[in-house]
């Protein structure tokens, strides 16, 4: 009864139904709820034959009318699922995501920055809404500097004038015959030409360390078709002091653990999970340990660099995140787990990154003590009665490697082996990634790599190297690798540091490295 039941409705509908499509359907009772999926399949394809094909090339559109049955619907319909080839996927993708915590408790977690992932078709007026936004936003900090005096845009410089500020986007920089440093900077109402001479030495060291697409300050005298620079502001970030809490509890930092990786250092990071179950001998402080966070590349992931394969012990990105759940569903649930992406863990490689993708990390999805954030994201700790908590920026450190061989403060110090040194920089610029090239971005109408508000700490991976220190207050954290050396990473002479965790006293400040290697 059910298969004429169902070929009525496509005769009426215009449609003829595969054989074996046909057989599929008549074995369940649920002859309504299959109605509404022929007729969805064939609302998105414009397709009048029905076919098992058709299923295979459409199994997002197919999930999504499933989660808008019943649940009892649903199970009826669980045979009829796994014969289509859809039950896994429909397991992982009609679970609602976990919501992002917005209440802040004792020991809570709350994410202050939330970013939408978008997919719309990119185009030129985007990228230009994008720099006008970042220009608007990042010109707040700058009107507050009491440096920029006789502050005028730029198509109202007439005449000679001295004594005068403006504010504007750097969208060029050379360096001249005479070894002065021009550059070409614009704000809304029109660009200008801006002259740094070699014979003010630091005013020229300063100027060296400007970044394209940066937002700057500028105080000197000129007219309308060139500026002579007495002065360079940056945005800069700045805490008025450094906060402790009231009760005395820790947060520990790591990233970069490649999970899945053959060189993924297993014991270390059991020896780890035991310290933080309390399970080794005259360690007390581990019962105070609150929050863990891991900024990036959680997994190992697939194709992330030539040759990648013959590293990998799992090479499937799905198992990766399911191995590594298991493990981290080992630590005391009383731990606040909050992980952000970075390059290797299945998201877009443009910036912001999204959460997690749930298709392949549902198992991390299931842990009630994991908060999944973007990358970049800002996360507050710590906060209870009478105390606002800590804002803790993460971003993974994607832009690190351009800024690390293009500014010459930076080159000389070999900043990649010293990151908190490009994270100050950042900091200074008031922005995770300035440079149009630095990074792969998605113009989205609000730049999420501008740092709005100062963080109390900032903290970050992705160079593999251990590093802490302070930054105009903001302490600045840097974590190491959970993966040995690999030959890439040889090749590009990077020298990494493993299982190094820096542990942050709320209540003192103290900062300690636990050493697990």
């Amino acid at each position: 009864m059910e298969s004429k039941e169902i070929l009525e409705f496509c005769l009426q509908k215009g449609l003829l139904l595969d054989k074996e499509v046909l057989n599929l359907f008549s074995e369940t009772r649920d002859v309504e709820s299959v109605k509404l999926i022929i007729e969805k399949i064939r609302n998105h394809t414009q397709k009048r034959i029905i076919t098992r094909n058709l299923f295979d090339q459409n199994k997002e559109q197919v999930c999504e009318v499933f989660s808008t049955l019943p649940e009892e619907n649903q199970r009826e319909l669980e045979t009829l699922k796994i014969k289509l080839g859809l039950s896994i996927e429909i397991s992982k993708e009609i679970k609602k995501p976990k919501k992002l915590e917005s209440k802040i408790s004792v020991n809570g977690v709350r994410v202050i920055s939330t970013i939408s992932s978008s997919s719309k078709k990119l185009e030129t007026k985007d990228f230009v809404n994008y720099f006008k936004g970042r220009f608007n936003e990042m010109k707040k900090f700058l009107q507050d500097s009491p440096k920029l005096t006789n502050l005028v845009s730029i198509n109202k410089i007439l005449g000679n004038r001295q004594g005068m500020s403006i504010i504007g986007i750097v969208s060029d920089k050379r360096i001249t015959k005479n070894k002065n440093i021009l550059l070409e900077v614009e704000d809304l109402t029109g660009k200008i030409r801006i002259l740094i001479n070699q014979n003010k030495p630091e005013l020229y060291k300063e100027g060296e360390e400007i970044s394209l697409d940066s937002v700057l300050g500028f105080v000197g005298s000129g007219n309308g078709e060139i500026f002579f620079a007495n002065e360079i502001i940056f945005p800069d970030s700045y805490l008025p002091e450094r906060k402790k809490s009231f009760v005395e509890e820790y947060a520990l930092f790591i990233g970069d653990l490649h999970f899945g990786s053959k060189l993924f250092l297993k014991k270390n990071f059991l020896k780890f999970i035991d310290y933080l179950n309390c399970k080794l001998l005259n360690t007390p402080e581990s019962e105070k340990i609150k929050y863990l966070f891991i900024v990036g590349d959680l997994i190992a992931g697939v194709g992330n660099y030539p040759t990648q394969e013959r590293d990998l012990e799992i090479k499937d990105i799905e198992e990766q995140f399911i191995e590594i759940a298991g493990l981290l569903k080992m630590i005391r649930k009383d731990i606040k787990i909050i992980i952000s992406p970075g390059n290797h863990d299945g998201v877009r490689l443009m910036e912001p990154q999204p959460l997690l993708d749930e298709k392949y990390a549902w198992a991390l999805y299931d842990l009630d003590n994991v908060t999944l954030t973007t990358n970049p994201s800002f996360v507050n700790i710590g906060a209870m009665e009478n105390f606002v908590g800590f804002d803790v920026l993460t971003y993974h450190g994607f832009s690190f490697p351009f800024y690390n061989n293009t500014i010459p403060s930076l080159i000389t110090a070999g900043a990649l082996n010293s990151p908190d040194k490009i994270m100050g920089y950042l900091l200074k610029n008031r922005h995770l990634a300035p440079t149009h090239t630095s990074v792969q971005y998605f113009p989205n109408e609000e730049d999420n790599l501008i740092i709005k508000k100062v963080p109390d700490i900032f903290v970050s991976g992705h160079t593999h190297k251990s590093a802490v220190s302070y930054y105009n207050n903001v302490l600045v954290i840097s974590v190491s690798s959970w993966e040995t050396k690999t030959e890439y990473q040889e090749k590009m002479g990077n020298e990494p540091d493993f299982c190094k965790i820096p542990m942050f006293n709320l209540k003192t400040r103290e900062v300690k490295i636990l050493d697990f290697e």
